[in-house]
């Protein structure tokens, strides 16, 4: 539900549609003096800045009630400062300064998708490589469907690579994700992802700072990386290159001082030159695990546990003495109380009652007082 005065929902689309997304300066002024105020302003003739004319002309060419109520028609809600489903994570970006020419707070967001933004709260940021390899992809789909299980949505960026496994592995345990795009939300990039984005619109959320219908570009990408981050407790990297974009996520992430955190790969690789960058230079927390992550994003004692299962069978939870007499039960041709116990280093009674104690495990065998591992055992070991 929209909550924000509607002079001023208009005046930021009609900025929204003028201003390049994440521009620092248009974003400082319209949280200074409002965005009617700095539309009234841009509006007025005589000005000697430099383009001051050309960001008038635009400026009145910009019509933000049809623009919004085309969007409505595609089902694209505009949500903003002030508005119920604001999430306040990216007021932040007021004071986290300036990356690549980009920053400030958005003047608002382009959103398709039933998920509120401003149930984000708990979020983490899976990023990393297009260029990924099958141990980014598995390692950033397990991190994904763990945080999933968890209740923790996944914000990334609908990239081939990490991003796609990121959101492929939170929706395949039916946990919510949502992808910030670098272009309109009713376009599709890359095209290859229509039927994700298609089924995160409908399921989950497709979310731009760009307005519909406009396309992706080189800056968009660096001011999209700001809202990834800030709509996050924390942003994970798995696998990055020297000079891959998620590393430009993770520096807004420090900025912004959420948790920033690392996957380690192989020495070897070149994907992974990034993330052990981050991790070597102390700008980024090693990570194995969404429980490690969960461990450095969630308050105190409301972490979720998504791993360590209790011991699965009877050899888990066996002791140190029936360890020892077990490993030295033969696994084929049966052996005697005493041939047990001398491998075991153990005294014979009490070989044989650890014995009896295996057996009723079933985890051994015994015929004619011979002793050997039983077929289940012998399947685990």
């Amino acid at each position: 539900m929209s909550t924000a005065p509607e002079a001023d929902r208009l005046a930021r689309i009609a900025l929204n549609l003028m201003a390049e997304p994440g521009d620092p300066q248009v974003c400082a002024l319209a949280q200074e003096w409002g965005a009617a105020e700095l539309r009234r302003r841009l509006l007025e003739p005589g000005s000697e800045e430099p383009g001051a004319l050309d960001v008038a002309t635009r400026l009145a060419q910009a019509d933000p009630a049809r623009q919004l109520e085309r969007a409505a028609r595609h089902g694209i809600r505009f949500v903003m400062p002030g508005d119920a489903e604001w999430p306040s994570g990216l007021d932040a970006l007021a004071h986290a300064g300036v990356l690549s020419d980009r920053g400030g707070v958005p003047l608002g967001l382009w959103v398709r998708g039933p998920i509120r933004l401003d149930e984000l709260t708990s979020a983490v940021a899976v990023v990393g490589a297009r260029s990924a390899t099958g141990y980014g992809s598995t390692t950033a789909a397990r991190i994904a469907a763990d945080l999933g299980r968890a209740g923790v949505p996944v914000v990334s960026g609908a990239a081939f690579g990490i991003d796609e496994a990121a959101h492929r592995g939170a929706l395949s345990v039916g946990g919510a994700t949502v992808a910030v795009l670098a272009c309109g939300v009713d376009r599709v990039y890359p095209a290859a992802h229509r039927d994700l984005l298609e089924h995160l619109a409908a399921h989950g959320a497709v979310i731009s700072e760009a307005p519909p219908g406009w396309a992706p570009m080189r800056v968009r990408f660096l001011a999209r990386n700001r809202i990834i981050a800030a709509l996050a407790r924390g942003t994970v990297v798995v696998e990055a290159a020297s000079r891959s974009g998620a590393l430009n996520t993770a520096r807004w992430s420090s900025q912004l001082n959420r948790e920033t955190m690392a996957v380690p790969g192989s020495v070897t690789s070149a994907t992974s030159e990034g993330c052990h960058r981050l991790i070597r230079d102390g700008a980024a927390t090693l990570v194995t695990t969404a429980a490690e992550v969960l461990e450095l994003t969630e308050p105190m004692g409301r972490v979720h546990p998504v791993e360590e299962p209790n011991p699965s069978g009877p050899r888990d939870r066996l002791g140190t003495r029936q360890r020892q007499v077990l490993d030295a039960v033969p696994a084929v041709q049966p052996a005697g109380t005493e041939s047990i116990a001398r491998t075991a280093g153990i005294g014979v009674r009490e070989v044989h009652d650890v014995l009896t104690q295996l057996l009723a495990l079933g985890l051994v065998e015994c015929a004619d007082a011979r002793w050997r591992l039983s077929h289940r055992a012998r399947a685990r070991h």
